[in-house]
Formats: structure tokens, sequence, C-alpha cells
């Protein structure tokens, strides 16, 4: 009799600890639990830890709470400037009611996929190519809104959407590329004319204050001579003014009686042997100022 209540007692040990192993549940830390018995959702969303179920009788789903990084395949598109574009993006999203995530639809991260590439093509419809440029910052926050508006009823949220790049046709990168070329060019030659206008300016002022010292001139013209020379060139072209003849020309003693002065030129004048005095026949061509 003794024995066969051991026996007994035993037994329900094993098939209480068989159900025990049968029901016991684990729920991780970045998951939460939700209790269907016999088809129904039961209780409060089952914490992380160590959860007891019916064996059978219950069935406990786990739901990543962690954000999920979903691509979103590239799509195709006309902007609303008629160009053609292929525009790809990112949207991170988590769940923050596990029984809507569940029960309200049937795949929450497939229905979130096909969401985020409606809003995309929609996005792309609704904006310029410089806006997939340059402004992407306002598209992202308007591609989040249309994404997480219907979102919300399915117990998801929409953190963030990225738009990650953007592919345009060869032809009009060529193009973009020849408008971007023609801008720096166009830049290129405003400056140049405003430089050049500026040295118009100073070049000016630098000819009036030379003619107040015809000295300035001189010295100005030495100092390039020397530029020149020293670049070691073999040939040297010495630019000699007409101002100059006549500053020596002035600047000449007169000459004694009887003797052959200097001509115009700087050069004596040639005596005739009846002893007529004539001037150079260069003198005669160019007769001074």
């Amino acid at each position: 009799m003794v024995q066969e209540l051991l026996v007994a007692i035993v037994a329900a040990l094993c098939a209480g600890a068989l159900y025990v192993a049968a029901g016991a549940r684990v729920v991780k830390q970045y998951e939460r639990g939700v209790l269907f018995r016999l088809g129904r959702v039961t209780g409060s969303v089952r914490q992380p830890g160590f959860n007891l179920v019916i064996p059978f009788a219950d069935r406990l789903h786990k739901v990543n709470m962690q954000i999920v990084t979903l691509p979103v395949p590239a799509q195709e598109g006309i902007t609303r400037d008629n160009v053609t574009v292929r525009v790809d993006a990112v949207v991170y999203f988590r769940v923050v009611d596990a029984v809507s995530a569940l029960v309200k639809v049937e795949d929450y991260k497939f229905a979130v996929s096909q969401m985020a590439q409606t809003s995309l093509r929609s996005i792309i419809g609704k904006s310029d190519l410089d806006d997939l440029l340059s402004n992407r910052e306002q598209l992202n926050q308007g591609l989040e809104l249309m994404i997480d508006s219907p979102a919300v009823g399915w117990g998801v949220q929409v953190d963030r959407v990225e738009i990650k790049d953007v592919s345009l046709p060869d032809t009009m990168k060529r193009s973009m590329a020849r408008q971007a070329e023609a801008d720096r060019e166009r830049r290129a030659r405003i400056i140049n004319a405003d430089a050049e206008f500026q040295a118009s300016k100073k070049l000016a002022e630098a000819a009036q204050q030379m003619a107040s010292t015809p000295a300035a001139l001189q010295l100005r013209l030495l100092q390039t001579i020397v530029a020149v020379a020293a670049e070691k060139n073999s040939t040297l072209v010495l630019p000699f003014p007409v101002e100059l003849l006549r500053f020596l020309e002035r600047a000449q003693p007169p000459a004694p009686n009887g003797a052959a002065g200097p001509g115009p030129t700087g050069r004596p004048d040639a005596v005739h042997p009846d002893g007529a005095v004539r001037e150079d026949t260069a003198a005669l061509r160019h007769p001074p100022g």
C-alpha cells in the first residue's frame, strides 16, 4: 500500500513537472508577449522574464520591440519638372503596441514596407529635381508623416525616414555638368572683369601721378629693363621714347663758333664744302617738335 502511494506521488510530481515544462515561457528583455487563449487575447502584455501558460490552450506570441531598419527598394518616377529619377530610402520604426501589431495587421513589416514604397513614389511625383537633390530634410519629414499616419493604427511608430540616393539618367548628369561648368565660367569672367576694372583705376591713378613727374616714367622704364634682363634673354627690346630725345636735345650745351654743332637730333651737322652748314638728312625727314 505504501509502495503504491509512493509510486502515485512520484507519477504526480513527474506529471506536474511535465506540465510546468510545457507551459513555461521566457520573454527576452527586448520582447513583449501577447497571450492567446483559445484564440482570444487574454490578460495584459507579458513582460520580460519567466511566464507560465496553460499548455495546449494558450499561445504566447513574442513581439520584438527593437527599432527595425527597413530598406525601401529603389522607386522610379517622374518629378514635377518631368525628370525621370530613381530614389531609394530607409525607414526606422518600432512597435509600440504589441497587441495591435499582431491583431490589426497580418504582417506589420510588410505593411510598413509597402506603405513606404507608395509614399516614396508619391513624394517623387510632388517634388522638383532640385528639391530631391538639395532639400532632402523637408522631404524626409513629409515622407515620415505619410508613412506614420496609417502605421499608428497598427501599433507601429516611425522614428525616422531617410532618402539614401537619387539616381539620374546619364543625359541629365551631362546636362547638369555643363550647367555647372557654364556657371563657374560665368563667375570666373565676372571676377576677371572686376579685376581688370580695379586694375584700370589703379593704372589711371599711376598715369596721372607720372604725368606730374616725368622722371618717374624714366625710372619705371629702367625697372622694366631690369626685370626683362633678369630672364637671361638673348634679345633685349628697348623702347626709346621721343620725349627722351627732346629732353637730351634741350640739355645739350650750345656749340662754339665755327664748329659743327649738334643738329636737332643730337648728332653733329654736316658741313658743306662751300662753308654752308646743312642739317642731317634724318633731321630733315623728322623735324623736331
